[in-house]
């Protein structure tokens, strides 16, 4: 039988659902009633600290963080925590953090603030994956950008993970400009990028050819050929230059449950009046799970790649390259083939608005096939980002991962297209066909190609701010995972300036 929540355990799974579908809504208190162009102050941090696990055993982890400053002094944002080095290569948390900001004394500030995900992965024990982080950190203001320690406590109620450490902490000040309601034409005309500030993204199929003789961390042979599915997003800060980041996971080869989020640096030159692009990059993160030896989760790759216009926002890219595990025996050539849609044009003036979603919430799978065991429910945390195409069509990226229902390491990557209408001022409803990467956590994926049916409905509280409540049906493609799928989320609708 399940085993029963404990009551901290329990609280924390309520702390996170509050928090998830709080997040949108505490967006929307920047914004005013006037249809105007908004700008909050946001804070891209990125951490390290090491972990001590039981056995006095010890794990590099390195955080990421997002927070927009929703006012003065209160910061949240969605957060993504990932093993570097030890020997739990493949273990992921996803999640939102709220943190108190105050200055201190000159350039000194302190912040205090709380972590609360889903996930796990790389047979660390987590549980059934609830991770509660709470921190405080002292930084030191160099103008533009911070630097200072971190004391944190990292516990995962239901596992055998609670420890206490210092670590260290790099924030850069940047911002996030929108329209509220997403909806209405209102001109921008001020400088620089809205939104997120990604200029590009592709979705991505790809295939790792592990060299021969690498043997998984179970001893059994690794397939010839793993392919995976993801998707990556770009920021130019020359015409040449750019950094962003990429994240991928198994679809086949029998490495489900295998995932990688990184960041990259590149270089690209454009040739016959922009027809076609060559260039090359770099990119340094974290990969693990799904059985691939990457020792403590360190994954570095190269590329090089050729990109063919086929339209004004439109581009086919083929790239080939080499990954490798530091710390580990994964080491593979890799071939890509990528839809890349420009967002933006930097050295055009912003004259277009589109509309963009994000939505957090919780997601269950009922009676979910597991590779051991009886079918079980599991929980997740989800976090959706829709961009429309279209008065009613849009493109769309969702994460998944879970926090409860003994699933500890379950985690899923979706692209898809979904069309939305809405039925008077205040009922809005929509479809999505999903496909994408899933395993971990025991979960029986198979490969971990699954495809996702969803409708919805909503209500909408103010033409920003939206409940929506989904349902649909989620389907391993080579596996016996078949289950319905239920979702609750709360989705703010807001408006970015892209250059046609």
């Amino acid at each position: 039988m399940p085993t029963r929540p404990s009551p901290t355990h329990r609280a924390a799974r309520c702390w996170l659902v509050g928090a998830l579908l709080l997040l949108p809504g505490l967006v929307l208190g920047q914004t005013s009633t006037a249809d105007a162009w908004q700008r909050v102050n946001a804070d891209l941090r990125i951490g390290f600290e090491t972990v001590k696990l039981p056995g006095n055993e010890h794990m590099g982890l390195v955080g990421t963080s997002y927070l927009a400053e929703l006012s003065p002094g209160l910061c949240v944002g969605p957060a993504v925590y990932g093993a570097v080095s030890g020997q739990y290569g493949g273990l992921f948390t996803v999640g939102g953090e709220a943190a108190w900001c105050t200055r201190l004394t000159g350039p000194l500030s302190l912040e205090a603030g709380l972590y609360v995900g889903g996930g796990g992965g790389g047979g660390a024990p987590v549980g059934s994956g609830l991770m509660l982080r709470p921190h405080a950190d002292l930084l030191w203001d160099f103008g533009g950008y911070r630097v200072g320690l971190s004391v944190s406590n990292i516990r995962f109620p239901s596992g055998q993970i609670d420890s206490t450490q210092v670590g260290l902490v790099f924030g850069m000040n940047t911002s996030f400009t929108y329209l509220p309601s997403g909806r209405s034409a209102v001109p921008f005309y001020g400088s620089g990028r809205t939104g997120l500030g990604f200029d590009r993204i592709q979705g991505v199929v790809g295939v790792y050819r592990p060299t021969s003789g690498i043997k998984g961390n179970s001893g059994n042979a690794l397939s010839s050929q793993i392919g995976y599915v993801g998707m990556r997003a770009d920021r130019f800060y020359t015409p040449n230059f750019f950094g962003g980041l990429e994240a991928n996971g198994a679809a086949s080869g029998g490495a489900a449950g295998y995932a990688e989020f990184l960041g990259t640096l590149g270089l690209e030159w454009s040739l016959f009046s922009d027809t076609l692009t060559l260039g090359g990059r770099a990119a340094l993160g974290m990969g693990g799970g799904g059985d691939l030896p990457t020792g403590g989760g360190l994954l570095a790759k190269a590329a090089l790649d050729a990109s063919l216009r086929v339209s004004r926002n439109l581009s086919l890219t083929l790239a080939g390259g080499w990954a490798q595990a530091p710390q580990g025996k994964f080491k593979a050539p890799f071939g890509s083939l990528a839809l890349r849609w420009d967002l933006d044009h930097p050295q055009g003036q912003p004259t277009k608005l589109t509309r963009e979603e994000f939505s957090s919430g919780v997601e269950t799978y009922v009676n979910a096939a597991r590779k051991t065991g009886p079918q079980q429910s599991l929980e997740n945390v989800t976090f959706k980002l829709n961009r429309f195409v279209s008065e009613s069509l849009y493109i769309t990226g969702q994460v998944q991962s879970a926090f409860a229902g003994g699933a500890g390491a379950f985690s899923v990557g979706l692209v898809g297209l979904g069309a939305q209408t809405h039925f008077g001022e205040r009922v809005v409803a929509g479809a999505e066909m999903l496909v994408g990467a899933a395993g971990g956590g025991g979960v029986d994926t198979s490969g971990g190609a699954i495809a996702k049916p969803m409708v919805y409905a909503g209500y909408d509280f103010t033409p920003s701010l939206s409940a929506r409540l989904g349902a649909g049906y989620v389907k391993s493609m080579n596996g016996p995972l078949s289950s319905p799928v239920a979702d609750l989320t709360l989705t703010f609708s807001f408006g970015v300036a892209s250059r046609p």
